[in-house]
């Protein structure tokens, strides 16, 4: 891990800086921009989703990063330096290091990704980068065991003055130390070489910036092969001190009708309507949470999915589906991948249901990918589609995969609590 130049925001320029941050980009609703460029003209949100409903493009989020510097909205900071972050809510404690990390090849096996990626959503990270010649916010890496003297440096860090102290709408306080001396630098870093980081979020951007550094080493020389686009601004957190919470991402299908949906999803397997969810009078949210209790229930060593989707009505009915057909995870599920690959609910959904039974295409038109729950049933029924809802799975099989250079389906997990947007940015012209 190496130190560099954060970008920060001038707290004398904007309202606070709770007010200029934002969630990462996929976790903001499709309301969430417009609520979020309310609370400050210079929130964050405006640089990394320039696709909003007036049509801004990353050229002219681009020219805003620019000229937010000039004016001083957003100030580099003097030398560069390590930063400390931390995210407390209620007794939850997360800590880790902000810094660039060296982009290696996936046969380096130094940073393991564990899901496939959207190309779409690649090129379009890949461009906003592009443009704005900037990393504006760091995936979050994990990593076990660092060596107690880089621990023990990073809790000599957090004991000083922060150099930015906020609390964010959701309720979460969010701290930041930036530490630029050599020893300390040295210490930390140390610590970590040698250690192989877990992308827990954030695999779109990993794509997108090992696409930057192909694209730039294009047509150089090995003399002048280093670049900015060699490293990539990161959160390092060690789940050993500091465990993540895994959450799973929901699934919605918003062409598929639920009876067409229903119509296959018996020959998928077990399928059973799940009467406290369905039951009258209980509001949507209710339903869900009622439903998601349901499929929390179920054993972890057995497959089981939620599918929902209005009836006549416009009300969500939910079913449960267990015990798939044998038969159709032969002709579905590769034979040859790990069997841990085999069990994920999530494999069994892509392969079975999705492609094989419903034959939906996989790209952005036909899946979306909510975090939410209750926002998935939501949408699939304002679209008079399908949700699926999922159970998370655990960061032992995660890691166990990912060492196999194995891919789960795309948009498997959620760890978190994830970094907020804003805080520390990288400004690629200053290295």
């Amino acid at each position: 891990m190496h130190p560099f130049r954060g970008l920060r925001y001038n707290p004398a320029k904007v309202s606070s800086l709770g007010n200029v941050t934002s969630p990462p980009y996929d976790v903001i609703e499709p309301d969430g921009v417009r609520r979020l460029e309310t609370l400050d003209p210079h929130n964050v949100v405006r640089l990394i989703l320039p696709h909003d409903s007036n049509g801004t493009t990353y050229r002219e989020a681009a020219d805003s990063l620019r000229s937010w510097i000039s004016a001083g909205v957003l100030v580099p900071d003097p030398a560069p330096a390590l930063y400390v972050y931390e995210q407390q809510q209620g007794g939850r404690v997360q800590r880790g290091v902000i810094g660039t990390l060296d982009i290696t090849p996936p046969p380096a096996g130094i940073v393991l990704p564990h899901e496939s990626v959207v190309p779409e959503i690649v090129a379009d990270r890949t461009e906003l980068m592009r443009t704005a010649e900037a990393n504006h916010d760091p995936l979050l890496l994990t990593h076990s065991g660092a060596d107690q003297d880089g621990a023990d440096t990073v809790d000599q860090v957090v004991r000083r003055e922060p150099a930015l102290e906020t609390t964010t709408p959701d309720g979460v306080r969010h701290r930041l130390w930036a530490t630029s001396d050599p020893a300390e630098i040295a210490r930390i870093a140390g610590a970590l070489a040698g250690s192989r980081a877990l992308i827990a979020d954030g695999h779109h951007r990993w794509a997108g910036y090992l696409r930057m550094q192909r694209s730039q080493h294009s047509g150089l020389s090995t003399a002048h092969r280093p670049t900015p686009w060699d490293r990539g601004l990161v959160l390092l957190v060690d789940t050993d001190r500091y465990p993540l919470r895994i959450q799973p991402i929901h699934r919605v299908l918003p062409r598929l009708t639920p009876q067409h949906a229903l119509a296959r999803l018996g020959e998928a397997g077990t399928v059973e309507e799940i009467a406290a969810a369905n039951a009258a009078g209980l509001a949507p949210e209710d339903a869900t949470a009622a439903a998601l209790a349901v499929l929390g229930s179920r054993p972890e060593d057995a497959n089981a999915l939620v599918v929902a989707g209005p009836d006549e009505s416009g009300r969500p009915r939910f079913h449960l589906l267990t015990r798939p057909n044998p038969q159709l995870l032969r002709r579905a599920v590769r034979p040859d991948m790990p069997l841990s690959w085999r069990r994920l609910d999530a494999t069994i959904l892509h392969r079975a249901l999705i492609a094989q039974l419903w034959g939906v295409p996989d790209d952005p038109e036909h899946i979306g990918y909510p975090h939410d729950a209750a926002s998935a049933v939501r949408q699939a029924v304002e679209a008079n589609g399908t949700a699926v809802l999922l159970r998370p799975v655990t960061e032992a099989v995660v890691r166990d995969l990912a060492g196999q250079g194995v891919m789960m389906p795309r948009k498997s997990t959620s760890f978190g609590p994830k970094p907020a947007t804003g805080l520390v940015l990288r400004d690629l012209r200053l290295g």
